[in-house]
């Protein structure tokens, strides 16, 4: 079959592009699903480049909070959407054809309402970036909604999707809320605005210019734009009090949000709080725990989220409460510049760039093609 395999940390040129790599085979309880669209995540890039160092020193370190999984060959892409094609034993024969969309987790034991150490496929098990893959029957889940293409179904996904949700349980955001969401404009970025919406929280987006409309149309109630000069000053004018910040960005801009939910205390009805699940800007900053002590912050550092978040955010989708973001399509022979591309996204485009395997390209990518 076609896939994209992973061969080591570095640049794209680490990834080769094979058509003679062998299709896996279900094991009990799994099922075979033939690939039609797989959403790119900015995680694809940190695995690759080994961005996750959880020490001060920057070294090059994949996700391993469940160990090291990272395996090399291996086959990438977290958000994975097809048809199943064949399945192991106990599994019924009856889901042979059934359209479904992965819940990327690699759950390291049955609890429901808790995950503290997560691994996903993708990275610890191969992933979509390929024409087949083999994942949980269970896990794979359908989701027949006529209105949504493969690569729409893509784009909700659950490795943003999840992401997004459990930052906003983690900071228990509630009806009323008001919440700033940062990198407003990329996958768990309209992900939760969406959501804010979905619990009646009112989401504020901070982004770069020109993302505007989109973000609005998604249910920003005003959008804030980066490099504004003083930031604190720029989130109090556009969105007054808030609540909780969603940061996906980290850097420099973190102590200035701080500052700006710190604004008038008394006015306030709950604690200041933040979720952090993303350090684009940044992976050092300096905080003054003052400001955090004195003003009764709470901090919750979100990475992956629950079964029972994962059955919530399934249900909402075959609802149809949620809505795709398609930046649009491209093959997977183009995953090298893809990653270029999507590296770049802040020039370019916004929501979810979504990888179609050749074969499937005609039907799933071409009426969606990006230029990369």
């Amino acid at each position: 079959m076609q896939a994209a395999v992973l061969t080591g940390h570095g640049g794209p040129e680490m990834i080769e592009i094979r058509s003679d790599w062998p299709v896996p085979q279900p094991g009990p309880g799994e099922v075979l699903v033939r690939v039609t669209a797989t959403a790119k995540n900015n995680t694809d890039r940190k695995v690759r480049q080994g961005l996750y160092d959880t020490s001060a020193d920057g070294a090059v370190a994949s996700f391993r909070m469940a160990g090291d999984t990272l395996q090399f060959p291996r086959i990438q892409g977290a958000d994975v959407v097809g048809r199943v094609a064949a399945v192991g034993a106990g599994v019924d024969p009856a889901r042979i054809g059934q359209r479904g969309l992965l819940d990327f987790n690699i759950y390291p034991d049955a609890r429901r309402d808790l995950n503290l150490a997560p691994d996903y496929y993708g990275h610890g098990a191969d992933g979509g970036f390929a024409e087949y893959g083999v994942f949980p029957s269970g896990q794979f889940h359908h989701v027949p909604n006529a209105d949504l293409s493969d690569a729409q179904l893509a784009t909700l996904g659950m490795c943003a999707w999840h992401t997004a949700l459990h930052m906003l349980t983690s900071s228990a955001v509630s009806a009323g809320d008001r919440v700033l969401v940062t990198g407003a404009s990329g996958g768990v970025g309209t992900a939760l605005i969406q959501l804010c919406r979905v619990l009646d929280a009112v989401p504020f987006a901070l982004a770069s210019p020109g993302k505007d409309e989109v973000l609005r149309d998604l249910g920003a109630e005003a959008v804030i734009h980066r490099g504004a000069g003083d930031l604190e000053a720029a989130v109090l004018d556009g969105a007054g009090r808030i609540d909780a910040v969603m940061d996906l960005v980290g850097g420099e801009m973190t102590v200035p949000l701080l500052q700006a939910m710190c604004h008038d205390m008394p006015s306030r009805a709950t604690p200041p709080r933040m979720s952090i699940a993303g350090a684009s800007n940044g992976n050092l900053t300096q905080i003054p725990w003052t400001l955090v002590y004195l003003n009764q912050i709470r901090i919750a550092g979100v990475s992956h989220g629950t079964r029972a978040e994962a059955e919530r955010l399934i249900n909402w989708i075959r609802e149809g409460r949620l809505r795709p973001v398609l930046a649009g399509t491209v093959p997977l022979s183009r995953l090298r510049e893809a990653e270029v591309a999507f590296a770049e996204r802040s020039s370019g485009f916004a929501g979810k760039m979504v990888i179609v395997p050749d074969s499937q390209w005609a039907e799933h990518g071409a009426p969606t093609a990006m230029a990369v």
